[in-house]
């Protein structure tokens, strides 16, 4: 049986943080599923259009890597796309906790259970909006940000 997860997110933008986990889990899983989800109440940084060549670019090289696009429930896409897990990418003690509720929520709802990563070390400092708040002072992205971004960026 091929084993599929779904690793969702805004990635506005995405982060050195994710391609961390994102590079560990592809041995994991015979597909991984990079699903950007949306939300008509949120203000992106990035439109999705940019975001997801963001993903594109940064993850071309992997086979067994997709990028999608999804609104409402995640458990609703996994649904769609057959996906037996869940990947989800732990930088500290508050994101398991606010990640557990998560879990189980999903669990209970459709039964797809969440695999966790620790992110390294070296990159679990990083947060989205940390990257935004020094994209917005043009600040140096080369250390938290995957080269798709640095360049977009530095063309503003």
């Amino acid at each position: 049986m091929k084993k599929k997860a779904v690793f969702p997110g805004s990635f506005d933008p995405v982060t050195l943080g994710h391609v961390n986990v994102i590079q560990r889990a592809v041995p994991l899983f015979d597909e991984l599923i990079i699903a950007i989800g949306t939300n008509d109440a949120k203000k992106y940084r990035f439109s999705l259009d940019e975001r997801l060549a963001f993903l594109q670019q940064t993850f071309s090289e992997y086979s067994n890597i997709k990028i999608a696009t999804y609104t409402g429930l995640t458990t609703e896409f996994c649904k769609e796309v057959n996906a037996d897990f869940l990947l989800r990418g732990l930088r500290n003690p508050a994101d398991f906790e606010f990640e557990k509720a998560i879990a189980i929520t999903n669990r209970k709802l459709s039964g797809i259970d969440t695999v966790f990563l620790l992110t390294s070390a070296d990159t679990s400092f990083i947060s989205s909006s940390i990257v935004r708040d020094i994209i917005k002072h043009k600040g140096d992205l080369s250390k938290f940000a995957p080269q798709a971004v640095v360049d977009a960026c530095s063309k503003n």
